[in-house]
């Protein structure tokens, strides 16, 4: 939940407002959906909260708190935020503890709560989701890959599916899933990022999607990729030469030797490419998918591309910001790609990545090994690269085959 503007809840500039705006920025940083908010000469909180009714539903509330907009009023907010978050991740918050009586059902439905007659409503159910998105201490761990992850990964599905919900005038259920999703092209990486991503609401609200969802939400892997050629080593050897900066020239040899995402560029301890350390880069907890490592391929690259530089001087990489306080990864990683388009080089820079996972398919690198070096499971990895791991399996296969004819 995009974290509430006090201004939009007053006319007159406030002494206040950028004390709470600040301190709204925290939450939303640490995953809090909550937030503080002046309303006139008084503050208050508002976020998802249980329903009034009862039961287990959230929708955006708010709780007055009867606090004078002053400094003091201002620390007794966040004291009593932190006591309705507390509550709320042991599931002990009570709305009479805080002066508040339980609405009927004409109140919940004209301040935008469920209608009756019309199931489970989705702008609540999106809001819980991101409560509960954002309050897994899994995800809790590593605030800017859960940031990043629900940005990119989620946010634009559920928005969609509010969008149409609206339009439509539809309930939560599987008719408004499925026109989500069929609202993608086949094939597409959207189609099957929306797909994950409304499974993961539907488990939450209890909905029993059709047998047939994941068939129908999957079927991304590199399907244009199949179909285009991924650059040969000797075109990626090749197209270095059209960057004039040599530190785009360093990013992009980083990125083909060992295959790491766009932000992993500058999200990696680059220690052991000093001489005489072993090659093997460590990619930091803040990336994405967390800390793994990552072996060179070509290994000759590392000298070729003169990354021994770099374990000794990290800062010879472009100036990119990466304080995740003022940034994060998916602006990092869209900052590399822009530079890619800049230079005018015929490939992405999961090009790159693609072509290093390729790579390992050819010289017979275990699947499960492979995935775990590019951060991601073993599921994904078959999918996205299944044209190429099949066409390896099968010529083991026809080499096993025709050894055993040869020996016969």
């Amino acid at each position: 939940m995009a974290a509430a503007d006090p201004q939009a809840l007053a006319t007159d500039p406030h002494p206040l407002d950028g004390a709470i705006r600040a301190h709204n920025a925290l939450l939303a940083e640490g995953g809090v959906a909550l937030r503080l908010e002046r309303r006139g000469q008084r503050l208050g909180l508002r976020g998802p909260l249980p329903c009034r009714q009862g039961g287990e539903r959230f929708r955006v509330q708010r709780i007055s708190l009867g606090l004078a907009a002053d400094g003091p009023g201002l620390e007794e907010a966040r004291s009593r935020l932190r006591r309705v978050q507390q509550q709320l991740q042991q599931h002990s918050f009570d709305w009479a503890s805080w002066g508040v009586a339980s609405a009927g059902p004409t109140e919940i439905a004209a301040a935008g709560g469920l209608r009756p007659g019309r199931g489970l409503d989705p702008q609540a159910a999106v809001l819980r989701f991101e409560q509960v998105f954002f309050a897994d201490p899994r995800r809790r761990r590593n605030p800017s890959g859960c940031r990043t992850t629900w940005t990119s990964a989620y946010r634009p599905y559920l928005r969609r599916l509010q969008r149409l919900a609206e339009q439509q005038g539809l309930a939560l259920g599987l008719p408004l899933l499925e026109l989500v999703l069929e609202s993608y092209p086949l094939a597409s990486r959207g189609r099957q990022q929306c797909g994950t991503a409304l499974a993961a609401l539907a488990r939450q609200e209890g909905l029993a999607l059709s047998a047939d969802w994941g068939e129908r939400a999957g079927g991304y892997g590199l399907h244009a990729a199949q179909f285009r050629q991924l650059p040969s080593d000797g075109q990626i050897l090749t197209w270095i030469e059209r960057i004039p900066n040599p530190a785009w020239r360093l990013a992009y040899g980083l990125m083909a030797t060992y295959g790491l995402r766009n932000h992993e560029v500058f999200f990696t301890d680059l220690s052991a490419l000093v001489s005489g350390g072993d090659r093997v880069l460590r990619v930091l907890p803040t990336s994405k998918t967390g800390e793994h490592q990552v072996w060179p391929f070509q290994p000759e690259w590392v000298e070729r591309f003169e990354l021994p530089r770099l374990g000794h001087d990290r800062s010879l990489l472009p100036a990119v910001t990466t304080d995740l306080r003022r940034t994060t990864l998916q602006q990092v990683g869209r900052r590399v790609a822009e530079q890619f388009r800049r230079y005018e080089l015929p490939l992405t820079p999961y090009d790159l990545r693609h072509a290093w996972a390729v790579r390992t398919i050819h010289i017979g690198l275990p699947d499960t090994v492979a995935a775990r070096m590019m951060g991601h499971s073993v599921a994904i990895h078959t999918r996205t690269y299944h044209h190429w791991i099949t066409r390896r399996d099968q010529q083991q296969a026809v080499d096993a085959a025709l050894a055993r004819s040869r020996a016969a």
